[in-house]
């Protein structure tokens, strides 16, 4: 359904930044990118793959390749409309240079993934063109290199419901109409390049979805029939079809893709309706998570579906993209970080281009030796799996048996613990702070590569980090801010650190996913039963607060987000894994209060990542997610004030959780909205304290001061301003300590003329 495109080493990622900072030419950025593609095609075609795609890849993300596709460029760009790239860049993190000072777009996840999108800008008058048709570019690429593709396009009907109406008064479904001729004249142009099939992506069908939207997907579907004899494979992902299985065959896609890893059943409601001419795409193998396939469960799924619609009309294939998998397993050689039985249980995305390969070759008539000896391996792979001591603990396993609903209470209700917080703590109205990281530079990251390779000492890499600490905190004591952070130098991720720390986890050295732009991360491995042997951050915190009078903030992951920023076991269910970190974490919020921490942050940035499709399953994760971060935080006293922080949320439909978590404070991401966000706060009058970031950290312009007094009055006119914190919208470890230094200080002075 799609491969993973920042390359086996990052080269895009390192290409991109190197030509950002002026180091390489475009062309030699295009270079990088042309051979990316031309490796992933041609791996592809030599496994065997006979549907290979093409337009997968991307320079930041394939919604927004669309909007520049589709002329859908908001008007503050138009300066910029000389230079496709710079332009493109500029819409993904802003421009700040030359005169020129725009904005990014807005950035928000992408369904239930840690993929992060860039949102359409849709407004009233909204006119579409095709300005540059890359999904031919690259069809046509393909071709010259020997490979004919199937190209894949975000639906129409998809693409509108990820954008986001910049004015009120019309719904962004009403510009349709405008919208299909230039979506059509994509298509029509790869049809006269010799394209046979074009995959059109449409995981909207996997969720709940309204009338007008039905009657979007039937006019948008006819119009393509009519105007192209492409073949359509109508994908849909994350979920099960369900109750709009009629709606997607009614579509008449030559070939129906569907998820049967999130939805295992879900084809039995799909082949009593698909009718005899089209296909159906078996979405077998895992695409998001890297655990090997039970080749045998697969198949018993495959043969139900062969002995009802027959062999020829069957499509084997992974369940979504495979943009969510790290790319290689092979690349893997650390073995005390990766254990040889643990690797022995994983497969990546090459290794689930195999699967696919050879799954299809069991399920036909005359299946080859080698596919015979792959499935005999696969057994005792599973079976090694489930009877391993390493995937079982018995006493962590009795502790969350032993779990009460008092593990999941403060002791007081906030309006008491406040009081006495603010008399702990002694801060300012419109209090300061930042969400946690500082820049980590390339000198740092180099000392945590030395220690790993053995080049320094564990007393020199802990002086090294010790002076870091120290100028952190003398920085921000000089800029002015209220509570402070240690800035987390020695933290590699903030959830492999913790990761690494945590007993039933497993590192990669190289197993990269990329989260947005040249942003990867490199999820840990949850195999076994969690739990955490000793401290994990007390010693740092002390040493940072020891250096100042100011607070300074324990800095925790959460248990929802390290559960979904990982690779979770799928043996068992995540609520349990969850609570199980839950528990590890609610251990050292307690030694960190303990050892004088008076200010903790539990960071929860993908709670709402985690939220089903469907509403009908919302409501028991919703529950579970916020049980576990009340455990993790309830173990202290009512004067230890507990921050978490979320970002790139939509909060209306999960305002009641947020406000059910009960931290003290919650930071979110609002500037890029422009405090659009904070609505949902302001009209559940959410309780609690609140810290709506003043300016993007994704994009490396400063903003003004005058930037962030006008978004801080536009918070302080729906939340009272004794609910308020001044804080940027999120970490601040990808950037530079010039841009960081500048927009702090600008940030305290806004609040600062706040305060007067």
């Amino acid at each position: 359904m799609g491969y993973p495109r920042v390359g086996a080493g990052r080269e895009l990622k390192k290409a991109e930044e190197a030509y950002w900072a002026g180091k390489i030419s475009k062309q030699e950025l295009l270079d990088t990118a042309a051979l990316i593609r031309k490796e992933n095609w041609l791996l592809q075609k030599e496994a065997g793959i006979d549907l290979i795609p093409s337009n997968d890849f991307s320079f930041y993300d394939q919604t927004l390749d669309l909007s520049l596709a589709l002329g859908a460029i908001p008007e503050r760009y138009d300066s910029l409309k000389d230079d496709r790239l710079e332009l493109y860049f500029a819409m993904a993190h802003g421009y700040q240079k030359d005169g020129i000072d725009v904005t990014a777009m807005e950035m928000t996840k992408w369904f239930d993934t840690n993929y992060h999108y860039i949102v359409p800008e849709i407004t009233r008058n909204q006119r579409f063109e095709l300005t540059f048709n890359k999904a031919a570019a690259e069809f046509k690429e393909a071709l010259e290199l020997g490979v004919r593709t199937k190209p894949v396009l975000i639906g129409p009907v998809t693409y509108l419901l990820l954008g986001k109406e910049k004015e009120s008064g019309f719904n962004r479904l009403e510009l349709l109409d405008r919208l299909l001729p230039v979506y059509i004249e994509i298509l029509r142009q790869l049809e006269e390049l010799g394209a046979e099939y074009v995959q059109i992506d449409e995981p909207f069908l996997n969720t709940d979805i309204t009338d007008d939207i039905r009657d979007a997907y039937r006019k948008a579907f006819a119009a393509i029939h009519q105007s192209t004899k492409l073949k359509v494979i109508l994908t849909t992902y994350f979920d099960g079809l369900a109750d709009n299985a009629a709606l997607a065959v009614e579509l008449k896609p030559s070939i129906l893709h569907i998820d049967l890893v999130r939805a295992p059943k879900s084809w039995e409601d799909v082949v009593r309706l698909l009718p005899k001419e089209a296909s159906l795409s078996l979405g077998v193998v895992d695409g998001r998570n890297i655990w090997k396939n039970d080749l045998s469960h697969s198949l018993d799924i495959i043969n139900k579906v062969k002995a009802i619609i027959g062999e020829e009309r069957l499509v084997i294939a992974t369940s979504c993209s495979l943009l969510h998998s790290p790319i290689d397993l092979d690349n893997e050689k650390n073995e005390i970080s990766l254990p040889v039985q643990v690797k022995r249980w994983l497969a990546f995305a090459r290794q689930k281009v195999t699967e696919v390969v050879t799954l299809a070759d069991l399920a036909g008539r005359s299946p080859s030796y080698i596919s015979k000896a792959a499935l005999q391996s696969n057994v005792a792979d599973m079976e090694d799996r489930r009877t391993s001591a390493l995937t079982n603990n018995e006493e962590v396993r009795q502790r969350v048996d032993a779990v009460t609903p008092d593990f999941a209470s403060r002791k007081s209700p906030f309006s008491q613990r406040i009081v006495e917080q603010h008399r702990e703590l002694l801060l300012p109205l419109y209090p300061t702070t930042t969400i946690g990281s500082f820049p980590q530079t390339t000198e740092v990251r180099s000392w945590r590569s030395k220690f790993k390779k053995g080049e320094i000492t564990k007393d020199q890499y802990v002086a090294l980090l010790k002076g870091e600490i120290e100028k952190t905190i003398r920085i921000q004591e000089e800029i002015g801010l209220d509570v402070l952070v240690h800035g987390e130098a020695e933290r590699n991720d903030m959830v492999e650190y913790f990761g690494e720390q945590l007993s039933g986890f497993a590192f990669t050295q190289n197993g990269w996913v990329q989260s947005y732009g040249s942003r990867c991360v490199k999820p840990p491995v949850i195999y076994g039963d969690v739990s955490r042997p000793k401290a994990m951050t007390v010693d740092w915190a002390v040493y940072a607060q020891s250096l100042t009078d100011k607070p300074v903030k324990g800095m925790l992951t959460g248990p929802v987000t390290i559960l979904q920023w990982s690779f979770v076991r799928n043996d068992q269910p995540r609520a349990v894994t969850m609570k199980q970190i839950a528990l590890a974490i609610r251990d050292e919020v307690q030694d960190l209060e303990k050892a004088g921490i008076r200010v903790i942050q539990i960071d929860e940035p993908a709670i709402r990542e985690g939220l089903p499709l469907r509403k009908a399953d919302r409501e028991e994760y919703l529950d579970k997610a916020v049980e576990s971060f009340r455990i993790s935080a309830s173990g202290v006293k009512d004067s230890t004030q507990i921050h978490t922080h979320m970002c790139y949320s939509q909060f209306n439909d999960i305002i009641r959780h947020i406000a059910l978590m009960d931290a003290d404070v919650i930071t979110i991401e609002c500037a890029r909205s422009q405090m659009n966000l904070l609505g949902a706060f302001a009209d559940f009058r959410y309780p609690n304290e609140i810290g709506p970031g003043v300016y993007d950290i994704h994009s490396p312009r400063v903003p003004s001061v005058g930037e962030m007094v006008m978004l801080l009055k536009k918070a302080s006119q729906v939340i009272k301003p004794g609910q308020l914190w001044v804080n940027p919208d999120c970490g601040l470890k990808t950037r530079g300590w010039t841009e960081t230094v500048d927009s702090l200080r600008n940030m305290v002075e806004a609040a600062r003329i706040m305060r007067a």
